[in-house]
């Protein structure tokens, strides 16, 4: 199998709040699909990972599955690579400044790694880090 493309569809429960969350964090909008009245889309890195944010009700209406509370447990969490420690810092505060939740602060762990742990309002892990 040779999949084309690889990205992630997430259940929120409010798209406004979603939508401008990523956007203060400077998450480039995902073009037609940047804001419609069932999604909204991001495109993430170098490499343009789409992270598209459907109402949790479509998504599971849609795909006939049941979508888990992400603030319940950590199904995934996604990888932001910053290039400094200082971006990591900064990074910490536009999460929290933007409603997100540090569920660890910055600090040095492993060898060479600095970064931090956060949810967004829907409790969608993510992990910045510099190494």
């Amino acid at each position: 199998m040779q999949p084309k493309k690889i990205w992630a569809n997430l259940g929120v429960s409010d798209l406004k709040r979603t939508t401008a969350f990523y956007n203060t964090l400077g998450f480039k909008p995902n073009g037609q699909f940047s804001v419609t009245n069932e999604l909204t889309s991001f495109l993430v890195g170098d490499d343009h990972f789409v992270l598209h944010f459907f109402l949790k009700d479509v998504l599971e209406k849609n795909m006939n599955v049941k979508i888990a509370d992400a603030k319940n447990g950590i199904e995934i969490m996604f990888t932001l690579s910053a290039d400094s420690q200082e971006q990591v810092d900064n990074w910490a505060k536009k999460v929290e400044e933007a409603g997100g939740t540090l569920i660890s602060k910055p600090e040095k762990f492993g060898k060479g790694y600095y970064g931090f742990v956060f949810s967004d309002p829907d409790g969608h892990t993510f992990n910045v880090f510099h190494m």
